[in-house]
């Protein structure tokens, strides 16, 4: 087999192939005298039709099903040969084919690219550091009762953060819109949901007072026909109810699973998972900086078949989180330069990243493993179970190992970057993981 490769530019390469003929030739014959033992023709026994005749009827046939495989078969034999390492799947394209001659095909495809690594002691880190007061606890345990609120009708009058039932019409330029009445609407005043004026209208309101709201639309509301106008709301409240927090009871606690040790141990219960967050939120927050470090300081040549590929993905998941249930969205209607950018950072990073572990021999530490197994597990009323689960499984332990490798490589970069331990709140280490 003779091999020699071209570059056409950039990334992109072809590769000529050329196989002898009688390698070729000789798997034709080979598989024409088989399928001769079992074919059956009119005037023959079966396995006794000759040779000249099976060639004639099936000949071309299986000569195009030969040449098929051979070319797949010699592209890969090739790739190894040259120790040539595709991005993507080839284009095959057989230059001469005739029979009794060497079958020669070019490939073209193209390569990854080199990833040169820089030095990453430019790369500045910004590490929040923050302890977890009983006064955040406080807080927590605050919203964790709002979370469990109920609601109490009360004959006073409508306060902030009170739940009110409405009945609304809207009016622009005298004449009610689409969207714009509703009956038996429940609203929690302070909640935002409504636009500028129409909760804090309502406040101090008594039940049965219709009131009337002149208000203006925000200029970047959604529907763009009343973006900037005025409106008029005439709303009767229907039905005023106070929040009602639940007590710091046995029957609370026993709602987080805690069964005993009372309000001491469902607070370390709380503080527990409040730690938990702010280690995933720190986390997070310098994983995104060396992210975004590695990407500015390197300057990598993507290949397009990477990159429509990661694409494809990205559709893909826009779909499923977009277009699930009933309502169906058609992949092919979102468009590719809606996913261009950010499969282009994917497609970047994984090369740095790659490069990264092989330059250094990073491997998933078995330890690092098992911890962060151990952390997706600690959630659940079973944990143990759920080890076993992912040990199990080697599809799931797979998504944990290449998580583990991850962090290897931050962990590298962090080795080498300049890291800034900036002390703070617990409420402002989360803000930072968020922004």
């Amino acid at each position: 087999m003779q091999v020699s490769i071209e570059t056409l530019s950039g990334l992109e390469r072809k590769m000529t192939i050329a196989v002898p003929s009688e390698k070729v030739e000789s798997q034709v014959q080979n598989r024409l005298q088989e399928a001769a033992k079992s074919i059956r023709m009119k005037g023959f026994r079966q396995g006794k039709v000759p040779m000249k005749v099976v060639r004639e009827r099936y000949g071309k046939g299986v000569r195009q099903e030969v040449i098929g495989e051979v070319m797949s078969r010699s592209y890969y034999e090739a790739l190894g040969q040259e120790k040539v390492r595709p991005a993507g799947q080839p284009r095959i394209e057989p230059t001469s084919m005739e029979e009794g001659q060497d079958l020669e095909f070019q490939a073209i495809f193209e390569v990854y690219p080199q990833v040169n690594l820089q030095d990453f002691s430019t790369i500045e880190i910004e590490k929040k550091v923050a302890e977890i007061t009983e006064s955040d606890i406080d807080k927590m345990v605050e919203t964790l009762r709002q979370q469990r609120q109920s609601w109490a009708e009360t004959d006073r009058n409508a306060q902030d953060s009170d739940q009110v039932v409405i009945d609304f019409e809207g009016r622009m330029d005298g004449e009610l819109f689409d969207g714009g009445s509703a009956k038996g609407t429940k609203l929690v005043l302070g909640s935002k949901r409504m636009i500028d004026g129409f909760e804090s209208g309502l406040v101090g309101a008594s039940r049965d007072e219709e009131k009337v709201l002149n208000l203006v639309f925000p200029e970047n509301y959604q529907k763009q026909d009343f973006a900037g106008k005025p409106v008029e709301f005439r709303v009767t409240v229907r039905k005023i109810s106070e929040p009602v927090l639940p007590e710091l009871n046995d029957e609370f606690f026993a709602s987080f699973d805690i069964k005993e040790g009372g309000v001491e141990a469902f607070r370390t219960e709380v503080k527990s998972n409040m730690a938990r967050e702010l280690k995933n939120a720190v986390r997070n927050s310098v994983r995104n900086q060396v992210v975004e470090g590695l990407l500015k300081i390197h300057t990598v040549e993507l290949p397009r078949a990477l990159v429509e590929g990661e694409i494809d993905t990205l559709r893909k998941q826009a779909v499923q989180q977009y277009g699930g249930g009933r309502q169906k969205i058609d992949e092919s209607m979102l468009p590719a330069d809606l996913f261009r950018e950010q499969a282009n950072k994917r497609v970047s990073l994984g090369l740095i990243m790659n490069e990264i572990i092989t330059s250094n021999s990073l491997k998933a530490d078995p330890d690092k493993v098992r911890s962060l197994v151990e952390e997706l597990a600690e959630s659940y009323e079973q944990p143990q179970e759920v080890v076993n689960w992912y040990y199990s499984n080697k599809d799931q332990l797979a998504q944990v190992e290449a998580m583990a490798m991850e962090e290897a490589v931050i962990d590298h970069v962090l080795g080498n970057a300049k890291v800034n331990e900036v002390s703070c709140g617990y409420e402002d280490a989360l803000k930072a993981s968020a922004s």
